[in-house]
């Protein structure tokens, strides 16, 4: 059995599912979590996790040559240089979604959201571009942790689209709640851009997987993105909702969106619609429908009703778990047995461990990341224009 080292860089959030997620790895490779750094908690994850090593710092880790794999789990501004870096020292990527962004120049005249989409489109590119070219260089994978492609429902709905031969006509697919609490989603600078880049990678990484996938099976090459049509906005910072707004929808947002639309038309001019927005109550929504010549196929890699449960407080639970993003745990709800499973958290890192042990591409991998963040750019660009952008042009 194969053992890969991983470094984790991050104790947030998505780091805790990756930890989780590293512990069912299993068949002939393995992979141990041997060391974190982070800027906060890292000590915390270290004990709570079983992990040795708690760096100084990112580039103590890198030069680490136990070190196999980096797991990279901080803010978007960081993945770039860290991707970089990391397949500099030869290491193995595994960077959360999105791959990177455009961060503009922040300044007290303008913020860095204001920065024209155009010019933040060329940025993203150039870094995105920077960890495909690198990991090239030094012979490492990249590997783009978008859990949605390996969803249990997804590679259900891929079996059933290849039996029955039939041809993608929509894609209709989805991730919102109710707005992130993480202090840098709120800053461009810092994040990228808003909801459409934050959550919308997660629906636009599957939308092109599935046209990726599709073309492969019936022309031998994927089918690409032809053009991308947007609308975003700032619903939190409307009069409508000031008026009558309440605590449970976060309105922090400096100067990014919180609600976005896109419309894809692919090279054979099927399409797809993409909502991502931070004002939906309720828990999470994470969606897919799948329009095609022969079948309809939805799928929902998030609400369940395998187990249902009700009562009059919020506090009868106590600190179990029952779903993300619900408001409250009074009433009806339905507790996820699994939600990590259901979203392919742990499906992804085993094709991770495989893809580098067997040294193949990972299904997710950088080309995918890449081509996610410039239709989310080229969109931005589509939104502040107010124009169809094809992709050909940019």
């Amino acid at each position: 059995m194969k053992t890969l080292k991983v470094g984790v860089v991050g104790a947030g959030f998505v780091s805790n599912i990756h930890l989780d997620a590293y512990r069912r790895v299993s068949g002939d490779v393995k992979m141990e979590v041997v060391g974190i750094t982070a800027k906060d908690n890292a000590e915390e994850y270290a004990k709570k996790f079983g992990i040795g090593r708690v760096y100084r710092d990112f580039e103590e880790m890198i030069a680490d040559p136990e070190i196999d794999v980096v797991d990279i789990c901080v803010p978007n501004v960081l993945h770039a240089d860290f991707c970089v870096q990391a397949a500099n020292a030869g290491k193995h990527i595994i960077c959360e979604k999105p791959l990177t962004g455009g961060f503009g120049v922040d300044s007290p005249d303008r913020p860095a959201g204001k920065t024209p989409k155009k010019e933040l489109y060329f940025e993203a590119m150039k870094n995105a571009d920077r960890i495909v070219e690198a990991a090239r260089k030094n012979n490492v994978k990249i590997c783009y942790a978008e859990d949605f492609v390996y969803a249990p429902v997804v590679e259900k709905a891929k079996r059933i689209l290849k039996k029955s031969g039939g041809a993608i006509l929509e894609i209709r697919t989805e991730e919102s709640h109710s707005g992130s609490h993480a202090d840098y989603s709120r800053h461009w600078r810092l994040a990228g851009g808003g909801s459409l880049l934050r959550m919308g990678s997660h629906p636009i990484g599957l939308a092109l997987h599935l046209k990726r996938y599709e073309g492969l099976l019936k022309y031998g090459k994927p089918i690409e993105v032809k053009s991308v049509v947007a609308d975003v906005a700032t619903l939190t910072h409307t009069e409508a909702f000031q008026k009558h707004h309440q605590e449970w929808i976060v309105d922090k947002w400096q100067d990014v969106e919180d609600w976005s639309t896109v419309v894809i038309t692919f090279e054979d001019d099927t399409k797809a619609l993409i909502s991502a927005n931070d004002t939906t109550l309720g828990g999470i929504v994470n969606t897919l429908d799948i329009f095609t010549t022969n079948t309809v196929l939805h799928c929902n890699m998030a609400s369940n009703d395998s187990v249902k449960a009700y009562t009059p407080s919020a506090s009868t639970y106590g600190d179990e778990y029952i779903s993300e993003k619900i408001e409250t745990t009074a009433g009806w709800t339905f507790p996820s047995p699994d939600e990590d499973y259901m979203r392919g958290y742990p499906q992804e890192m085993q094709d991770f461990a495989e893809a580098i042990a067997g040294d193949r591409d990972p299904i997710s991998d950088g080309e995918l990341g890449r081509q996610v963040v410039k239709v989310i750019y080229a969109a931005y660009i589509s939104a502040e224009t107010g124009t169809r952008v094809e992709l050909a042009d940019l």
